[in-house]
């Protein structure tokens, strides 16, 4: 018992160092940037980066359990697109309906959309990058034939929607406000209730979480609906963002997202993952983002920083998983040693 114990500090540990070391990271390369653009640190910049990836931190704690089971949603982008594009259609048509009921509307939309591609995971057992690619072209077309081939500007919508993005609450846009009330909620269902130790039991082992209870399916169908749904609330923040809503957009945002949780910590290949250190990748990738125009580096090299800051985090998180399995090995042998005295 002290041996497991003692693993699972070890393991809580690393996990801290590693945020930890985002958090480092993050600081020097602000202070870098800093030096060559001081604007760069001003509360103005800081607030309006934020702003700009408030709908990436909401989609990135979708990704993220859906990774931390071991799948993958590469139809994220398109729910994001099919939902924004509704919600557009339907403010147009009725410019009276309430702000917060489209953002109901957009968690409920995505979820039913998110739904669809778990149950052809969970039931139909097909994997989940095949399910979730044929999804995504598959809401992408719908997204065309709803708009009819037409984009929603922004003298359509009116004011009330659009001050989703230029209202403030707190003194913080509404869009951090609601990206910061995501993060608490999840936060919260990952280390504080059951369902969420399932799903990284799910992910950690497949075969033991079912011999020890656990509904695996209903786990798989669950995060594939939550990553749906907040896809489709990241659909409506978009939409009211940027006060428009078009057949292409977020078009390539999957791999965004999917670089923030990589870069904060998230196990491509499931069991390990947290809502801080998404928040913190995300951050990370806001701040390059936001940064690149800002010390005068084309936007061209966005894709290949990006690429590179996935591959960086992939090596990282192969060697803590290393490190993690031989004090493992080391903690049984320990603990077999006790047992027998050998």
């Amino acid at each position: 018992m002290e041996s497991k114990r003692g693993f699972l500090r070890f393991a809580s540990g690393v996990r801290g160092l590693r945020e930890f070391g985002i958090i480092v990271f993050i600081l020097v390369l602000s202070v870098l940037i800093g030096i060559r653009n001081p604007r760069f640190l001003t509360w103005g910049n800081i607030h309006d980066m934020l702003v700009d990836t408030a709908v990436l931190l909401v989609v990135a704690v979708g990704m993220m359990l859906v990774l931390v089971t071991g799948g993958i949603d590469l139809s994220a982008e398109s729910v994001l697109a099919l939902t924004g594009m509704v919600a557009g259609i339907t403010i147009k048509d009725h410019p009276y309906l309430s702000p917060l009921l489209m953002l109901v509307f957009g968690l409920c939309f995505g979820g039913l959309l998110g739904s669809i591609t778990g149950l052809i995971i969970s039931r139909g057992r097909v994997l989940p990058i095949i399910a979730t690619l044929s999804m995504m072209y598959i809401y992408r077309g719908i997204t065309f034939i709803v708009s009819k081939g037409e984009w929603i500007d922004a003298h359509e919508m009116p004011e009330s929607f659009k001050a989703l993005a230029t209202g403030r609450a707190l003194g913080f846009s509404n869009l951090i406000v609601i990206a910061l009330l995501v993060y608490v909620v999840f936060y919260y269902f990952t280390a504080h209730t059951r369902t969420g130790r399932e799903i990284y039991a799910v992910g950690s082992n497949l075969e033991a979480a079912r011999v020890i209870g656990i509904d695996t399916t209903f786990i798989t169908w669950l995060v594939y609906t939550l990553s749906g749904a907040l896809s489709g609330l990241g659909g409506v923040m978009w939409v009211a963002r940027y006060a428009s809503a078009q057949n292409d957009t977020a078009a390539g945002f999957v791999l965004t997202v999917v670089a923030a949780c990589v870069l904060g910590g998230v196990s491509i290949s499931g069991g390990a993952g947290t809502i801080p250190g998404v928040l913190l990748g995300s951050i990370t990738i806001g701040i390059i983002n936001n940064a690149l125009p800002m010390i005068r580096v084309s936007p061209f090299w966005k894709m290949a920083l990006q690429g590179i800051i996935i591959l960086v985090a992939a090596l990282v998180n192969v060697a803590v998983a290393r490190n993690i399995e031989r004090t493992q090995l080391r903690q049984r042998e320990e603990l077999r040693m006790v047992r027998y005295g050998a």
